[in-house]
């Protein structure tokens, strides 16, 4: 348990810092392309293209920002796999504490007492998950869910792409609900997967699961950058969270035999719905949209967050 704790603190502190390098490299992308007046950094609905996306994704602070991601990514599947999912992916969801303190420093961006007053609600949170987890389920699942979460992904993710391409701006709150549940595929998908323990490469390439964590991070990760881009950050981030952590927490309980400790039940929901609430929160009370131009470089850059 401790282990894994430690794991998914890692996984979230690595995903906290990127989101912050992550949007650095994003707004400076886009303000180039408003720059220059670009034709090619939208569609005509409004929406990014995929090269202003591409341009986005080369900047130095962006890719710094997606190695310290798949880092996440990799520990944060090893916390699943140590850890019940609402823990585990409620754990790395704090990645918003991360963010918003790093912005204090890298962004130069002040928190509100309503911001410091959410971190102390997923703080206590957390401490009521820890407090009241039990062992994490084993994992098995009948073949057809391995299926169903390969066809859920690629429509939820196939969706994501024609919403943002249509939609355009108004898609950032949407972008950030499907990105969430990008990411909490993943982490249903690895604790399904089969071939890891032991290790099998044939039966894991067999297995539709590790298909589904393969499209749902590669989309999940371009509607991410798409939101970061189009502006709403605090709404998308808010939806990630709810998207990330709710529906693999229900499935980890539900489906995968993950429980609480005897007669702690009552407080893992209550843990669970506090930091869920706490890091909305955090997402929405962060620093808005519409800061005044005249303030420094750093200034301009709204925080953001991500699993």
């Amino acid at each position: 348990m401790i282990i894994g704790l430690l794991t998914a603190v890692a996984a979230s502190a690595c995903y906290g810092t990127g989101s912050v390098l992550q949007a650095v490299g994003s707004r400076k992308s886009a303000r180039r392309e408003a720059e220059a007046a670009s034709t090619t950094g939208t569609t005509q609905h409004g929406g990014p293209s995929l090269s202003s996306t591409a341009k986005a994704a080369v900047t130095w602070e962006f890719m710094v920002g997606t190695v310290l991601d798949f880092v996440g990514f990799a520990l944060g599947a090893l916390a699943a796999r140590m850890l019940p999912l609402f823990l585990s992916q409620t754990v790395i969801s704090a990645n918003l504490i991360v963010t918003a303190l790093l912005s204090i420093k890298l962004l130069g961006i002040r928190l509100t007492r309503k911001e410091w007053m959410s971190i102390g609600v997923v703080c206590s949170a957390l401490i009521l998950l820890a407090t009241a987890a039990g062992h994490e389920g084993s994992g098995e699942a009948a073949r057809s869910t391995h299926w169903w979460l390969l066809i859920i992904s690629v429509v939820l993710m196939g969706g994501g792409w024609v919403a943002v391409h249509f939609l355009g701006a108004r898609a950032a709150i949407l972008a950030g609900l499907l990105s969430g549940l990008g990411f909490g595929a993943i982490g249903v998908g690895v604790r399904i997967l089969d071939g890891i323990d032991p290790f099998d490469l044939p039966t894991m390439l067999a297995d539709p699961a590790l298909y589904a964590i393969l499209i749902s991070g590669s989309v999940g990760m371009y509607l991410h950058t798409v939101a970061l881009q189009i502006g709403s950050v605090n709404g998308a981030t808010a939806a990630l969270v709810v998207g990330e952590t709710v529906l693999p927490g229900i499935i980890g309980v539900v489906w995968l035999g993950d429980t609480s400790r005897s007669g702690f039940a009552w407080m893992a929901i209550l843990g669970f719905l506090l930091a869920v609430a706490g890091a909305v929160a955090v997402a929405w009370f962060g620093e808005p949209e519409g800061a005044p131009e005249a303030e420094p470089e750093a200034k301009k850059l709204a925080p953001t967050a991500t699993g």
